[in-house]
């Protein structure tokens, strides 16, 4: 493991008037969802060693019924004392007081890539510390490109994109490209992959006001409806996910998906070339920025929440950090260029990566909201509308979620 001897430092400093005077053992309990990640297993066992009067019980919880179980237990007046979250569920917990500051010193902010922190800020405080980081590229099957006949390199524009989508359907006789459809919270971050790469947004950074109801936004909603023809049939039945398969067996010819999708593709699809979201015509190619965080919720005792926080520093420190980025292929969170990790970090010479980070920087965050299933119920009315044909015309479709989001927020 590597380490970083400034960021390292401060979280050592945290809190240590509390700690030092605790009179007996404290039990962190964390909930984490999904499986413990052995980077994150390693940091815990350290912070035990170097923290002998705290120890740390975890449980590795479904993603599908995680975050529920912490909410429940908070609500319940039996909080875990951190949680591993999606950080789409932190202005809900802090508008409910469950949850406390994330205490990020103004040198480990500095420390993040560009955006990651809008992801977990509102009011001027940080409610999470992010701890995983993705973003998106356009997966691309070159035997189905040069079948069509057409070159197999990234389209830089959207026009390029439907001209390439085009030639596909018509040429093999499959869909040209995979927009997702589906009631999930995957068709709203497909939306807003090319909605950020339009140099649109959702709401205002510093007021929260709705921003939805803009130019960007309703050229991003009639490139849709132009592409749709070229696209999978029964769009509204599809997610994400579900286009792997298709994608693999030869049957799809380009979706946006994140730094995974290589490897689980590169069996099946060995000529397979990945590229930047395009760019719209108001817009440079950009990307949604998704984080998750873990979460320090509230505790009536202060020694508990103090150690607490010393355990979130520790885990999303840069040493801890870089592990977990690296190990788990995630999109990297901090800028490890500025940070000693012990070697070239593991993005700087991957071309693969190029495309996953060079978006960072004109990407936008995944909208921060008490009430998240009803903001992908606004997209995901607005997206169906236009794939149904119902609803009005494009410009109607946004005009009408603009004003239901301005209710959600």
């Amino acid at each position: 493991m590597y380490y970083t001897k400034t960021l390292a430092a401060s979280a050592a400093l945290l809190c240590g008037t509390v700690l030092s005077a605790q009179a007996e053992d404290i039990t962190l309990s964390f909930i984490m969802c999904g499986d413990i990640r052995p980077a994150d297993q390693a940091t815990i066992d350290k912070f035990q060693v170097d923290n002998p009067g705290i120890k740390v019980a975890m449980e590795a919880v479904p993603w599908g019924t995680c975050q529920d179980k912490s909410m429940q237990l908070a609500a319940a007046g039996n909080p875990v004392s951190v949680a591993y979250m999606g950080s789409r569920t932190l202005l809900k917990l802090s508008s409910e007081g469950l949850i406390v500051p994330a205490e990020i010193s103004d040198e480990a902010a500095a420390a993040y890539q560009p955006g990651v922190l809008k992801t977990v800020s509102s009011g001027g405080k940080y409610w999470g510390y992010p701890h995983a980081f993705s973003t998106k590229g356009l997966y691309i099957n070159c035997d189905l490109v040069t079948a069509a006949g057409l070159e197999c390199k990234a389209p830089a524009t959207w026009a390029d994109m439907i001209t390439m989508a085009k030639a596909i359907k018509e040429k093999n006789g499959v869909a040209g490209i995979g927009i997702a459809g589906k009631d999930f919270d995957n068709t709203m971050h497909m939306f807003l992959d090319f909605l950020y790469s339009n140099g649109g947004s959702v709401l205002n950074a510093e007021t929260g006001e709705v921003t939805l109801d803009s130019q960007q936004t309703r050229e991003t909603l009639q490139m849709y409806a132009d592409i749709l023809p070229y696209g999978i049939e029964g769009a509204t039945a599809w997610e994400r996910d579900q286009m792997k398969d298709l994608f693999n067996d030869g049957k799809l010819g380009m979706y946006v998906n994140g730094p995974w999708g290589w490897g689980q593709h590169k069996d099946k699809v060995p000529n397979q070339i990945l590229a930047p979201v395009p760019a719209g015509p108001s817009g440079a190619s950009g990307t949604i920025l998704i984080t998750d965080s873990i979460a320090v919720f509230k505790q009536k005792d202060p020694a508990v929440e103090a150690a607490a926080q010393k355990l979130a520093q520790a885990l999303t420190s840069g040493a801890a950090q870089y592990d977990l980025d690296k190990t788990w292929g995630l999109t990297p969170i901090l800028d490890y260029t500025k940070l000693d990790v012990g070697e070239t970090p593991y993005y700087v010479t991957d071309a693969n990566w190029k495309v996953f980070v060079d978006g960072i920087a004109s990407g936008g965050p995944e909208p921060l909201v008490t009430d998240f299933k009803s903001l992908q119920g606004v997209f995901t009315n607005m997206i169906q509308g236009v794939m149904l044909g119902e609803g009005g015309t494009v410009d109607e479709l946004v005009t009408q979620a603009a004003a239901e989001l301005a209710d959600v927020k």
